[in-house]
């Protein structure tokens, strides 16, 4: 007990809250405790500030929510009757305060068709994991004291993820719970149980009762790790992943010519998010990583002399990625980004010729716009290929590129690029009103610019449309 005392205490913030907590369990007479992810963060490292403090109170959590809200001069709570929880908005991090409870489901839904009080006990066995099924008691007499029944420290200890309960009724009562799994085996490193693992393949098409929200926000979670990879895989090889991203799921044993990528379409894909992970925290980039090659399997040719091509695969991905995010849920903003990133990731390595044109060069910069920074980290993620010769050169290539690119935008300054001549002065100019003639005029001048044919100026641009107007084609 100590022991743990003493961990807490190297937390300042949990140790502050965990003291105010324990004064007002002990005015209401009301034991609490600290419970879930921040218990396991604690016990991994008390270093780590956890973003959600989770508490649980043997009697009414709403109640008690509305009275610790008010010692920490939070003037409103979120509650939800329905489950005995509430949620305080703190402003140093959000604090929920729940019911200990007991839960059961209809099989058509993970939503509880009721809710039961139990003791701290009862409430940990309902978990889903016995990493995060460890409490911390916060009443005064065993402050600090550790509840640990299904031995969850060991687990942790030894990396294994194993369910409190029987896991087949842990993930049908909770499908979302599969996919927790394989983010956990992501973030801590751990091996997933035998049991659950055979668990996870036979309750697999249960995740279709889980809403696409909840599915998203657990997939980019894992996306969010070190190595998504191992959540990922864990996906695919239990059955998940066929009903979570089909179309990742059928790049699974699809082969590819193995000069440039790892041989099996599936993994070079992991290998990649992977090394895109290494690369940038940007979650956006991480699934731009993991969607890039989302058209190859259906633009998958085997060709006699080259071995199997995948032509047209950026363009038809970018496409269906389209449609992919909205079943998905992606907001626009991500939907955006990864089509734009997958229409565009083999057109860096296509300029590495060392005759590339300014235009070319040019033209990639404006489409990219302002991702071109982390397109080109894409395109070293890309990079999958085992001969370190191979490495050292397609590398090589790329510092090239993005040497070129730093010369001519420096230049042209045509990152935020658009028309130096507004649409409106082209309307004045040629007389116009309002239409798509005017939109005509204003492609060409940008056109030009990028053609190298005129400057990147608004003198250029009015002695370039002195010049058009005088042919008289759009008088």
């Amino acid at each position: 007990m100590a022991i743990i005392k003493d961990i807490i205490k190297t937390n300042d913030r949990l140790y502050r809250l965990s003291n105010k907590i324990s004064d007002l369990s002990e005015e209401l007479n009301i034991p609490s405790f600290l419970v879930g992810g921040c218990v396991r963060d604690l016990l991994i490292d008390p270093n780590i500030d956890s973003v959600d403090i989770d508490i649980m109170v043997e009697g009414n959590a709403i109640d008690y929510a509305e009275k610790l809200a008010n010692i920490l001069g939070v003037k409103t709570i979120v509650p939800f009757p329905e489950f005995a929880t509430a949620r305080i908005p703190y402003d140093e991090c959000e604090i929920e305060v729940a019911s200990a409870r007991l839960e059961s489901y209809d099989s058509k839904s993970r939503k509880p068709k009721s809710v039961d009080m139990t003791d701290v006990i009862g409430d940990l066995k309902r978990r889903d994991f016995t990493v995060n099924a460890i409490a911390i008691s916060l009443s005064k007499d065993n402050f600090g004291e550790l509840i640990d029944p299904f031995d969850g420290l060991q687990h942790l200890k030894s990396k294994i993820l194993k369910t409190p309960d029987n896991p087949d009724q842990t993930f049908s009562e909770d499908p979302l719970r599969m996919v927790r799994a394989a983010y956990f085996a992501s973030k801590l490193s751990m091996d997933i149980d035998n049991e659950c693992l055979e668990s996870l393949k036979k309750n697999a098409d249960r995740i279709k009762i889980v809403s696409q929200e909840r599915i998203t926000n657990e997939l980019f979670k894992i996306l969010n790790t070190p190595s998504p990879s191992v959540g990922l895989i864990l996906l695919e090889e239990n059955g998940l992943l066929e009903y979570i991203f089909p179309e990742i799921h059928i790049m699974y044993g699809l082969d590819q010519t193995s000069e440039w990528h790892h041989k099996d379409i599936f993994f070079h894909t992991m290998e990649v998010v992977d090394n895109a992970a290494k690369l940038s925290k940007k979650v956006d980039l991480r699934l731009a990583a993991l969607v890039h090659d989302i058209g190859k399997p259906k633009t998958r040719r085997l060709h006699k002399e080259k071995g199997y091509t995948f032509y047209g695969h950026d363009d038809l991905g970018s496409r269906m990625l389209e449609e992919v995010s909205k079943r998905m849920k992606f907001s626009n903003k991500t939907r955006d980004y990864i089509k734009k990133l997958t229409a565009l990731h083999l057109r860096p390595i296509s300029l590495a010729k060392k005759d590339v044109t300014d235009s070319a060069i040019r033209r990639l910069i404006v489409d990219a716009g302002e991702d071109i920074d982390d397109l080109m980290l894409l395109c070293r993620a890309d990079i999958t290929t085992k001969n370190p010769n191979n490495v050292k050169k397609y590398l090589s290539n790329f510092d090239y590129v993005e040497k070129r690119m730093k010369e001519v935008d420096e230049k042209d300054e045509l990152r935020l690029f658009q028309s130096p001549v507004k649409g409106v002065e082209i309307m004045k100019m040629f007389n116009l009103p309002p239409g798509k003639q005017v939109g005509v005029i204003k492609s060409l001048v940008e056109e030009a610019i990028l053609d190298g044919e005129i400057d990147n100026s608004y003198e250029a641009g009015i002695k370039f449309l002195n010049i058009l107007k005088k042919t008289g084609k759009f008088n």
